[in-house]
């Protein structure tokens, strides 16, 4: 089993297609095709369901593909530490971070970090923190910023606690609550809510502190995009609650400071494993030493 037949494994997963596969790779359609169906023999089982119109994982794809993403990461890995024991920083990347970090300015950050090491290529995906913290695990992420509440840390991990903040209520501008201080979770429980899709961290943080307070609420919109949040919430649709140190971030609401709010704590993890040349050096452009804590043995879980 070679790593370019993992390779090709992985675009056609990823892009659903043998021919964007084959451009993705830069290889012709019929050299990658060939080699997939080398690597079936092999393997004596078909990996991918082939139609006329799509491209799917058989059960037996489905098992293959963590492996041999794994197997390419590792292999990338080596060769950034043999680059880094040589003094030269290469390889990548890859970072998750929620929309609504703010524990640390991440655009600025990147940019630090793409001025020091040129060479590195650095890809960030935004995402709900349960999905970046499962990507970590499996190697798909090296470091990851997430948003959980208090009572919940990432299992199977190591990092570190940024910083830990409160929620706020934002309104439309001409909504009855746009001057009001001091609201109550049973006041707004009246509302209509936009918030994060049932079931992420970002949504738990809102809905175990509604929960404690012994009142429902209604969410009518759920998205993961933070600015369409916002936009809704603006047309007066719905209130959301969004992070204190965030909200500036979103221009034409109003805040509604809370009694007793809901909190959220940032985490920045990586693997249980040391972190990658690159991922280290990152560490050190925020500041920061790789010597986090086990998150493993934690009362909650973001998985």
């Amino acid at each position: 089993m070679e790593l370019q037949q993992m390779r090709y494994v992985v675009a056609v997963a990823e892009t659903a297609n043998f021919t964007r596969a084959a451009e993705r790779c830069q290889v012709v359609q019929s050299a990658l095709s060939h080699q997939i169906a080398r690597l079936e023999r092999e393997l004596g089982a078909r990996l991918f369901d082939r139609t006329s119109r799509r491209v799917t994982l058989t059960p037996a794809g489905e098992a293959f593909l963590p492996a041999a993403r794994q197997a390419l990461d590792a292999a990338e890995r080596a060769r950034a530490e043999v680059a880094a024991a040589s003094g030269e920083l290469r390889g990548r990347l890859a970072i998750g971070a929620i929309p609504t970090v703010t524990a640390v300015d991440l655009p600025s950050a990147l940019k630090s970090f793409h001025v020091r090491h040129p060479q590195v290529r650095i890809t960030l995906r935004v995402g709900a923190s349960d999905e970046l913290a499962e990507q970590v695990r499996q190697g798909a992420l090296d470091i990851a910023f997430l948003g959980l509440p208090p009572s919940v840390r990432p299992k199977g991990v190591r990092g570190l606690a940024l910083a830990r903040g409160e929620l706020v209520a934002v309104v439309a501008p001409g909504h009855p609550l746009a001057d009001a201080a001091g609201v109550d979770l049973h006041r707004l429980s009246d509302e209509v809510f936009v918030d994060f899709p049932a079931g992420t961290a970002a949504r738990a943080q809102s809905d175990e502190a509604f929960a404690a307070a012994g009142v429902s609420r209604e969410v009518a919109f759920e998205i993961t995009n933070a600015d369409l949040m916002a936009r809704l919430v603006r047309l007066g649709l719905g209130i959301a609650m969004m992070p204190a140190a965030f909200v500036p971030e979103l221009p034409g609401v109003h805040v509604v400071e809370l009694r007793d709010p809901p909190t959220r704590v940032e985490h920045l993890i990586w693997s249980r494993l040391r972190p990658s040349p690159a991922a280290a050096a990152f560490l050190d452009v925020l500041d920061l030493r790789a010597e986090g804590t086990d998150q493993g043995a934690a009362s909650g879980s973001a998985s």
